[in-house]
């Protein structure tokens, strides 16, 4: 079988970066996927072992912060696209090491832009950069209205700063040197196999566990929510389908008060352990608040789906189901990585 397209999936061990790896291998076999990932914390080949002997899917361990080594592996493969999920992601671990932030979202990010346009000397037939992006750029809204792809940038946190500055430079090289590029701004993802250090899964262990459930500040902070399988899907259809230029906004319509999602998750794990309804609604815990902390996003999602025709397959209800379910039924990949270096971790930012 001839191969069609050569891309590069950058964090294709995390968690978003997974499901998309394995969508592409099982969807396109006459593409050839190459999965490049540190393995840092959130890295887990775990995440792939069933697509893992796949004949178009290839693991290569390397850091985007590498100018040698990204140089070398575009020059040995002559990737034809990349879609660029690798990412630090977490608000509260950017607060603590902003320039690690930096490091990887913004120098990653461009040592990227760089190689590939210097594997392509300015022939981009047939070519793309797809960044992924996050709608924490925007800043926060009040109790009303949405984000929509010309909203302007008002990141409150290092992460969201650091997000911000490597889009600028994505649509900068696609303005000066006519580098062909996508981006899309996604809302809170949720899901199978995401790192506990996340709202949904680190609350599913604590229950689990019977560990306090800390929320931060009076639980009224609103975020819109995401299955990541469908974050998938509608990567899948801007790679293929999207505007050169374009961004994207990409939103679960499913906007939840903290609060008001912790308790529907506590309903749910009760049910799912048998326990009495109410049990772990008690092990809520309202902890300091965090700096800089967004009162609101949600996300006008009706470009991709007037243009591309996407739209959430599931309800937040189902999903956050699915999700639940299969947590209880992988707890030894979920004890596996809530060992060592992540305890010390929760216990620093938790107490």
């Amino acid at each position: 079988m001839s191969i069609k397209k050569k891309i590069l999936i950058t964090g294709g061990a995390g968690f978003i970066g997974s499901h998309v790896v394995r969508l592409f291998v099982k969807k396109y076999p006459n593409y050839h996927i190459f999965n490049l990932d540190a393995l840092t914390y959130a890295g887990n080949l775990e995440n792939l072992k069933d697509i893992e002997d796949a004949p178009n899917y290839a693991f290569i361990k390397g850091d985007i912060t590498d100018d040698v080594f990204i140089q070398n592996i575009f020059e040995t493969h002559k990737f034809d696209s990349v879609i660029h999920l690798a990412a630090e992601s977490h608000v509260d671990r950017s607060i603590s090491d902003p320039l690690a932030f930096v490091k990887t979202n913004v120098i990653g990010t461009m040592i990227l832009l760089n190689a590939f346009r210097s594997c392509w000397q300015g022939d981009f037939q047939e070519k793309l950069f797809y960044h992924i992006s996050t709608d924490e750029v925007y800043g926060t809204l009040g109790e009303t209205g949405l984000f929509t792809e010309t909203t302007s940038y008002d990141p409150n946190s290092p992460y969201s700063a650091s997000k911000a500055s490597s889009d600028h430079f994505v649509r900068a090289y696609g303005e000066t040197y006519n580098l062909p590029y996508v981006i899309t701004n996604c809302s809170n993802n949720y899901g199978q196999n995401q790192f506990p250090e996340k709202l949904i899964p680190l609350f599913i262990n604590n229950i689990i566990n019977h560990k306090p459930l800390p929320v931060y500040g009076d639980g009224n902070y609103t975020r819109d929510w995401l299955y990541v399988k469908d974050h998938a899907i509608a990567i899948d259809l801007v790679f293929h389908k999207g505007k050169l230029g374009e961004t994207y906004n990409i939103g679960g319509f499913n906007e939840w008060k903290n609060i008001d999602l912790v308790k529907l998750l506590c309903r749910q794990m009760d049910q799912k352990l048998n326990r009495e309804i109410g049990s772990s609604e008690k092990l809520i815990t309202f902890v300091k608040d965090r700096p800089g902390h967004d009162l609101r996003y949600a996300i006008d999602a009706s470009k991709i789906k007037d243009e591309l025709g996407w739209t959430p397959s599931v309800t937040f209800e189902e999903g956050l189901e699915l999700t639940i379910n299969w947590y209880l039924n992988n707890e030894p990949w979920l004890n596996s990585i809530t060992n060592g270096a992540y305890k010390s971790y929760y216990q620093k930012q938790y107490g």
